[in-house]
């Protein structure tokens, strides 16, 4: 499977994107779906994650209440709404999948990544 991301930009702290991880191929219903981000200087972090049921929804503590992950496997998107976001969430944001049933909070769990989109959150 292929991904891409997109839906990035710049918005102000307290405003709202959202992001969208299209895949290519007939089998993106097989595949668990993880966001990550990653800030100049900083590790690639999990963000959340969605299992390939579209439930079993996992969420990094510092996004959990502000970001929502969602999928539609009819579309072969899963999206990332952000919303009251802060100048901590600046980061390059990448979707990435594994075929599995769940997704993980570890980002050598995944095989297939998408290039980043660009997330800046100004004060």
């Amino acid at each position: 499977v292929q991904l891409q991301a997109s839906g990035g930009g710049l918005v102000q702290a307290g405003g709202s994107l959202r992001l969208a991880c299209v895949a290519s191929g007939r089998t993106f219903r097989d595949y668990a779906i993880g966001w990550f981000r990653q800030a100049p200087g900083k590790e690639r972090e999990f963000v959340a994650g969605i299992g390939r049921r579209g439930y079993d929804l996992l969420y990094a503590d510092s996004v959990k209440d502000r970001f929502t992950i969602s999928r539609e496997n009819a579309k072969n998107m899963v999206h990332l709404q952000m919303s009251s976001l802060k100048p901590e969430d600046t980061a390059s944001y990448y979707c990435a999948g594994r075929k599995f049933m769940f997704s993980s909070t570890q980002r050598n769990d995944y095989n297939y990544w998408g290039q980043g989109t660009q997330v800046t959150v100004s004060s």
